[in-house]
């Protein structure tokens, strides 16, 4: 029951994240999102189709890699991300603040959110899942594996979509990436009163 708490937590926040602060800028919320948009621009692939292709061969190679329970966590974490911003998305039309504010507050839910999800063992979906592969195979740290992953397709995206958006993804990466590594891995001790 504690893991479905956590797992909605974590899911909804990156939702939150993309529907308010992002995608009303359309700032690429990651590396699947640039790959349809670059698919889309080079073979006229639909956009659903390139999302719903890659999400579920990495959705297959998690069963593999990481196991059938973080596959089913995180087909849970996609589709409560998805209702989330299929909710929000229709309730805000336009951004709340000016871009650089709403990246900020977008990288820091968001990177709240999957640094939730990466610390119970599942993942978002989509890049995440190659991230939390190579981070077990590497034994390196998740939130700079995709960090790198999603740099390099978004530097790619950058030939359709255009560069100040892309430098903006880029900086909502980096803020991302430093807030899920640290949530990953943060320590938190409870504190005992001291009686006299």
């Amino acid at each position: 029951m504690q893991k479905v708490i956590w797992f909605t937590t974590g899911a909804f926040l990156q939702g939150l994240s993309m529907a308010v602060f992002l995608f009303p800028h359309a700032i690429p919320s990651g590396g699947v999102a640039g790959i349809a948009i670059l698919n889309n621009y080079f073979f006229q692939i639909p956009l659903a189709l390139t999302l719903w292709i890659i999400n579920f061969g990495l959705l297959l190679l998690a069963v593999k890699k990481l196991g059938k329970q973080t596959a089913l966590w995180t087909i849970y974490c996609v589709a409560v991300t998805s209702v989330t911003v299929d909710w929000l998305s229709s309730l805000i039309q336009s951004p709340v603040n000016n871009m650089l504010f709403d990246v900020i507050y977008g990288a820091l839910i968001f990177g709240t959110g999957v640094g939730i999800l990466f610390r119970f063992g599942a993942s978002s979906g989509g890049m995440d899942i190659l991230a939390l592969i190579l981070a077990k195979w590497m034994g390196k740290k998740p939130g700079v594996i995709l960090f790198w992953i999603n740099s390099i397709v978004l530097l790619l995206t950058a030939l359709t979509v255009g560069f100040e958006i892309i430098l903006f993804a880029l900086m909502c990466q980096w803020i991302v990436t430093r807030i899920i590594d640290y949530v990953r891995t943060a320590q938190f001790q409870k504190k005992t009163k001291q009686y006299m």
